[in-house]
C-alpha cells in the first residue's frame, strides 16, 4: 500500500514510491466541496499519486479554508505530494485545465472536479482500466445519490459494453452513439451496474458520448490531440470544454467509461452560470472553427 499509515505520520518521511499519476483539480469558490474531494483522495490506497490544485477563487484562497488545509496536511502526511497554485485572472475552464495540464509531468492525469467524492479503490480501478485498454482516456461518470429511487430504464437503452479493445470513434451531435449522453443522467449507472452484477474486484468498459468531472487521460495522447490549447478561441464564459478535448482524443485513440463508478457528485450549485457558449458548438457545429490541434 502506497498510502502512509497514521502510525508513521510523526516519523521522518521516507522516500515514497515513484508517482506517475497526478490528480488535477480546478477549483473556484468551493472550499467546503474541495475539502470533501480531498477527503475522498485521502481514502485511496494505490496507486501512488500526487495532487495539483489550481485555485481561481475571487475571494479568500481555498488554501486558507480550514477543511482544505486539514485535508492537504493529511494527504502530505500519507506521502501524497500536494501543490496548490493560485491562478489569476480567471479566463474560463478551458484555460484553467490547460494551465493544470501544462504544469504536470505525470504519465497519467486525472481531471477531477472540486465537487466529486471518490470511493476507496476508485483510482486503482481507473488506472487498471487505462493500462489494460491502452486508449486515450477512461472515466467514472459522477452519480447523484439523491436520484437513487429515480429509475430511468428508457435512458439506459443505449448502454453498450466494449467487446474487445476500445476503438477510436468520431463523435458529434446527432452522430451514432450521441444518445449515450443520457446514460450519465441522475443515478442511471448505479442502476445499470446493479442490473449487470459486477464481481467485487472487476470492472467493465462501456461506450460513451462523453463524460465529465472524473476523467483519467494518458497525458501524451491528450497532448498529442492538442489538450486544452484551444482555450484562446473561447470567451471566458463557456461550458463543454471537456467535451471538445474528449472528442478529439476519442477520434484518434478512443475513450471509455468504466463500471462500477464510485464517483459521487456533491450536487452543489454550478459555478458556471453563463452557459450560452457551448464549446462543442464552437468547434464542431455548423460553421465551426477548426478543432485540429
Amino acid at each position: 500500500m502506497s498510502r502512509r499509515p497514521s502510525r508513521d505520520w510523526a516519523l521522518p518521511p521516507a522516500e515514497g514510491p515513484a508517482t506517475d499519476l497526478e490528480v488535477l483539480i480546478p477549483t473556484f469558490e468551493r472550499p467546503a466541496e474541495l475539502g470533501v474531494t480531498l477527503a475522498g483522495l485521502a481514502a485511496q490506497d494505490d496507486p501512488p499519486f500526487s495532487v495539483l490544485i489550481s485555485d481561481q477563487s475571487a475571494g479568500t484562497p481555498a488554501s486558507e479554508a480550514p477543511a482544505v488545509t486539514a485535508m492537504v496536511r493529511v494527504l502530505q502526511a500519507q506521502g501524497r505530494p500536494v501543490r496548490m497554485l493560485r491562478h489569476q485572472p480567471a479566463r474560463g475552464m478551458a484555460e484553467q485545465r490547460d494551465f493544470l495540464l501544462g504544469r504536470s509531468n505525470a504519465r497519467l492525469v486525472l481531471f477531477l472536479d472540486d465537487d466529486v467524492w471518490l470511493e476507496p479503490g476508485m483510482l486503482r480501478r481507473l488506472t487498471a482500466a487505462i493500462d489494460t485498454l491502452h486508449c486515450g482516456f477512461v472515466g467514472a461518470a459522477v452519480q447523484g445519490l439523491s436520484y437513487l429511487d429515480d429509475e430511468r430504464p428508457h435512458e439506459r437503452e443505449a448502454f453498450e459494453a466494449w467487446q474487445g479493445p476500445v476503438a477510436p470513434e468520431r463523435m458529434r451531435q446527432g452522430a451514432p452513439g450521441f444518445d449515450r449522453w443520457r446514460l450519465h443522467n441522475a443515478a442511471n449507472l448505479l442502476h445499470q451496474q446493479a442490473l449487470i452484477g459486477l464481481p467485487d474486484d472487476g470492472w467493465l468498459a462501456y461506450k460513451i458520448a462523453w463524460l465529465g468531472a472524473c476523467v483519467l487521460y494518458d497525458s501524451a495522447k491528450l497532448v498529442d490531440c492538442g489538450g486544452f490549447g484551444f482555450w484562446p478561441q473561447l470567451p471566458r464564459e463557456h461550458s463543454g470544454e471537456d467535451v471538445v478535448a474528449e472528442w478529439r482524443v476519442m477520434e484518434r485513440y478512443g475513450g471509455a467509461g468504466i463500471l462500477p463508478t464510485g464517483a459521487v457528485h456533491l450536487e452543489s450549485p454550478t459555478t458556471i452560470e453563463d452557459r450560452r457558449v457551448d464549446a462543442p458548438d464552437v468547434f464542431f457545429g455548423p460553421g465551426a472553427r477548426s478543432a485540429a490541434p
